[in-house]
């Protein structure tokens, strides 16, 4: 009982790391990749949770509205009729609509949570970095749905049609990050056009961030001007 204890207080302390965490656990899953039963039950679960700390992410900021926690029920509704083998297209593009909109207010959330702060903190360092992996999740989201809604929206010399989610993933990191490692090219207008978004928002990303973080160090370690009157 007190290890649940701890452990909810960690989680209340340090939501940020724990989005982090299990988002990292689905990267590892997502190396197994098939279409079985059990690992589409997983990795709906795993998805779920994310969505609940998400939700929790909500709460401790000023995106705790309820435009925010609807795009959480509407998730995890549609995506477990998913999950059940409903395989309408327009059932995904909901579905894949409302995760992006969640990890965006989540994004959102916690850019405002860093900003409104004074100082740096554990949760703050962690909370950059979930941001940064909230925002490629949130894009990759987009791309699945644009390629739902527009065929042939990405050309790939491996893969013909549908491109797979880790694929977009990997296209979604590669071009927030830019590094521009992926094999996906965007060909339709949507693709294209989401795509420079990103870029946009990844390269102002690390300019923001990079800049705030180092001003909050600098903060915690100016001298105590009482001191220095002394």
């Amino acid at each position: 009982m007190q290890a649940i204890i701890d452990v909810w207080k960690v989680f209340r302390l340090l939501p940020s790391a724990w989005l982090l965490l299990l988002q990292f656990i689905i990267l590892i899953v997502s190396v197994a990749v098939n279409y079985s039963i059990p690992y589409r039950t997983l990795t709906w679960l795993l998805g779920v949770l994310v969505l609940l700390v998400i939700a929790k992410v909500i709460r401790q900021t000023p995106m705790f509205t309820f435009l925010g926690l609807s795009f959480v029920s509407g998730a995890v509704i549609f995506s477990s009729l998913i999950l059940l083998g409903i395989e309408n297209p327009w059932i995904q593009v909901i579905a894949h609509g409302f995760e992006a909109a969640a990890y965006f207010s989540a994004a959102y959330g916690l850019l405002r949570y860093m900003f409104e702060d004074r100082y740096l903190t554990r949760d703050e360092l962690f909370a950059a970095g979930a941001v940064f992996t909230l925002l490629a999740w949130g894009f990759a989201f987009l791309y699945n749905v644009c390629q739902l809604l527009v065929p042939a929206s990405f050309q790939n010399p491996n893969v013909a049609g549908l491109q797979s989610w880790l694929d977009l993933l990997f296209l979604s990191f590669s071009l927030q990050s830019a590094t521009g490692l992926s094999d996906l090219i965007p060909r339709s207008a949507p693709a294209r056009v989401l795509a420079l978004l990103q870029m946009f928002c990844g390269v102002m990303y690390l300019a923001l961030i990079v800049s705030r973080l180092i001003a909050l160090q600098y903060i915690a370690h100016l001298p105590n001007r009482d001191k220095t009157k002394k």
